[in-house]
């Protein structure tokens, strides 16, 4: 027998960025850093072991936050909560600002080669 779908919180803007603080924060905890580095220093940069390594523990970080606020404790809820942030992000620069935050910690930093060219001249 399925049971019926949850039904999905509904945040205001103000609601979302508390929300939204409290996964940030979640992600300075000293237990979740070391979960993300260990994470990070198996998947060796490579964006495929980045998926299969990080991605899960990062989506187990936001899920125990969201579980508070309503939303399931599946990969479903954070993916609702993700599309909701994405929504507020045009209306409320202070949501957007923290989306780009999360972002940053859960996506590896990106290496640019220098302008210029660095190959010498032989």
């Amino acid at each position: 027998m399925a049971s019926a779908p949850a039904q999905q919180p509904t945040l205001t803007v103000e609601q979302t960025r508390v929300v939204l603080s409290e996964v940030i924060q979640a992600f300075s905890v000293p237990d979740n850093v070391a979960r993300m580095e260990e994470a990070r220093e198996s998947a060796c940069n490579d964006m495929g072991k980045m998926l299969q390594l990080v991605l899960p523990v990062a989506t187990q970080i936001q899920q125990e936050v969201l579980k508070a606020y309503g939303f399931n404790n599946e990969g479903e809820g954070v993916l609702k909560f993700a599309r909701l942030v994405k929504m507020y992000e045009t209306q409320d620069p202070e949501i957007a600002a923290m989306s780009a935050k999360l972002k940053s910690l859960l996506l590896p930093p990106l290496s640019t080669p220098p302008i210029g060219g660095a190959i010498p001249a032989s």
